[in-house]
């Protein structure tokens, strides 16, 4: 899907560099004498935690990923990954083990969570209800 640049905000999401990433920060500068209008973003990547920035005029279109949320519910914690089942489709994923402390610590078997597919990728992004 796309989108101008000049029509995003904070808060929305873009493609950059082939990464989805979270806008923080977006600023316009106002045309100068030759030339249109540039906007400049500043985003954090969804899966790296990355900062990235683009400069490009207001006109551009830009990609901006289609964001899956689903709910699934926790079955085994092993290591590295988390295993989910989705509790639309009852298939069975395996994610990766989220960064932020804040979420790991209430993972556990039987614990409801809400997980993004962004582009192929999958992430945990909150925890529900604990078991």
């Amino acid at each position: 899907m796309y989108a101008e640049l000049g029509g995003l905000k904070t808060g929305n999401f873009i493609v950059i560099d082939g990464e989805p990433c979270r806008i923080v920060e977006i600023s316009k500068a106002k045309t100068g004498k030759h030339g249109s209008a540039k906007a400049h973003v500043v985003a954090i990547g969804i899966f790296s935690g990355n900062k990235k920035t683009l400069v490009a005029p207001v006109s551009q279109r830009v990609e901006v990923p289609i964001i899956n949320k689903r709910t699934g519910q926790v079955i085994a914690l092993t290591g590295n990954s988390v295993q989910i089942m989705d509790l639309e489709t009852y298939e069975t994923l395996e994610v990766e083990m989220p960064a932020e402390e804040e979420i790991k610590s209430k993972l556990q078997p039987g614990a409801e969570v809400e997980y993004w597919e962004v582009m192929g990728k999958r992430k945990i992004m909150r925890v529900l209800k604990t078991a």
